[in-house]
């Protein structure tokens, strides 16, 4: 069954062994982002982990690396804990081509449990702490985030829930970066040419399943929820609040709802991020927070991000892709697999039959211009169908042995990319390249491939009695 809030799917990880509880006393800093970044190190099996035990903190839970692990991603969607990456993707795929699913209204929330609406302090009612000893405050950075189009009178169509990096800078005072290809920051765009501020709500420690789709680049059109419910295969329960004006998770830990004040920008930043570098300073929108909610003994959830690889390249993963896919399958249907994993940074990598020589080449020109694409590839690698994208060996023997450079690169100059990206210049802007790695097809000739090797035609067979021998091995132990 899909797990509605946060506290089941920890239940189900705690199960199935993909659970640590903490239990000794830590440190805020430095023990426990070490603690997450540790265990991103332990290998593609590791842990969630529990903190419950926290120096300067009573009764303060705090849970890391939940997304963190193949194995954990599989428990999410109800699939066997060692199902292979590239069967998850498929899965995905297929219910991602179930939207819409159906959102369920509920009357009440546990979150509803505690409310506070005067002297808001968020330093009192959250853990916080930094994530890396270079960050220039402390970060709410794995919230989902809920927002409408202020422009539209009937604007419940516009909701959008997304994941954005938030830096607590006084007592109920945010800062938040919207990046200008998300939906809040046209939702923001909007709320300041009217003149007025936006209302937004912030939701802490949800269910696993709207923390993968606000990290997932889906059309401006698509309800969050509703593809939830169709990744989750039932109604996705939400609950109405007349505070804010917003659809919320049911199953959320914390909610902060409050607005985004109408051209407002101060001073955000540094923040160590997912490319491995701190970002630099910048001026960024402002929130102010006016009325929180959360449950009993709540549960503060967290992502440690840094040096590839994290939970955040983990979480946005197979969410990532599968948009990206269908995006793609729709122009070219010869596409027979996309890995856009972030644990490769802004590399996307997509495996294609054919038809005709330069083929492989526009396929890489309509990956830069999908909403994934305008922000997020700086680099294309298109391989053959024989080749699985996520298979890097197989990715790495492909370029090395397909590619030539005369032929085979293309450079795109003056693209868009986030700002993040440290190579950028000025930021936000970069050159772009294509490999095509493909075998050649006529009229395209170079290079000599008409001797490739293939595997024994028994080997896929192989590999699934191998596995089976392997794990019934490990339990006869």
């Amino acid at each position: 069954m899909p797990y509605p809030d946060l506290r089941s799917y920890l239940a189900a990880l705690e199960e199935q062994q993909q659970l640590l509880h903490i239990e000794e006393q830590v440190k805020p800093e430095p023990d426990i982002s070490a603690a997450a970044c540790a265990a991103s190190k332990l290998g593609e099996n590791s842990p969630a982990l529990l903190f419950e035990n926290i120096h300067g903190y009573h009764d303060a839970r705090i849970a890391m690396n939940v997304h963190g692990s193949w194995p954990n991603l599989a428990i999410a969607m109800d699939m066997p804990k060692h199902t292979p990456l590239k069967s998850q993707f498929f899965e995905f795929v297929r219910r991602y081509q179930n939207y819409p699913g159906e959102v369920e209204h509920r009357d009440s929330a546990p979150w509803q449990e505690v409310v506070i609406d005067k002297d808001i302090n968020l330093f009192d009612i959250l853990p916080l702490f930094r994530l890396n000893h270079g960050d220039g405050g402390f970060y709410i950075d794995k919230a989902s985030v809920v927002s409408r189009d202020p422009s539209i009178e009937d604007n419940e169509k516009s909701q959008n829930v997304g994941i954005y990096r938030i830096e607590v800078k006084g007592r109920n005072r945010l800062g938040l970066q919207p990046v200008p290809a998300h939906d809040i920051a046209i939702h923001l765009q909007r709320a300041e040419e009217l003149g007025i501020d936006l209302p937004i709500a912030i939701t802490i420690g949800n269910d696993p399943m709207i923390s993968t789709v606000g990290a997932m680049p889906i059309l401006y059109d698509q309800s969050e929820y509703a593809m939830a419910a169709a990744l989750n295969g039932q109604p996705y329960p939400v609950v109405y609040s007349e505070y804010s004006d917003l659809d919320l998770p049911w199953g959320s830990e914390f909610v902060l709802e409050g607005k985004i004040l109408s051209r407002v920008r101060e001073a955000e930043g540094p923040f160590g991020e997912f490319t491995g570098h701190y970002s630099g300073g910048r001026r960024m929108p402002v929130v102010e927070i006016s009325k929180v909610s959360h449950r009993r003994k709540p549960i503060f959830e967290h992502l440690y991000l840094g040096m590839p690889w994290t939970e955040i390249d983990y979480m946005m993963g197979i969410n990532t892709c599968a948009p990206l896919y269908v995006q793609l399958k729709q122009a070219f249907p010869e596409v027979v697999a996309v890995n856009a994993l972030y644990t490769h940074g802004l590399i996307v990598i997509v495996s294609t039959k054919t038809r005709f020589g330069g083929f492989a080449k526009g396929v890489g020109m309509r990956v830069l211009t999908t909403p994934h694409g305008l922000g997020y590839a700086k680099m294309v690698i298109v391989v053959d169908e024989t080749v699985d994208p996520f298979n890097l060996p197989q990715v790495m023997w492909a370029i090395s042995t397909k590619f030539n450079p005369d032929y085979d690169l293309l450079k795109v100059p003056g693209l868009s990319i986030l700002p993040l990206d440290p190579a950028s210049q000025p930021a936000g802007m970069t050159s772009k390249v294509i490999i095509d790695a493909t075998t050649p097809k006529a009229p395209e000739e170079h290079g000599h491939f008409s001797q490739e090797l293939r595997d024994p035609i028994t080997t896929n067979d192989w590999v699934e009695k191998l596995q089976t021998l392997i794990e019934a091995a490990k339990a006869g132990h």
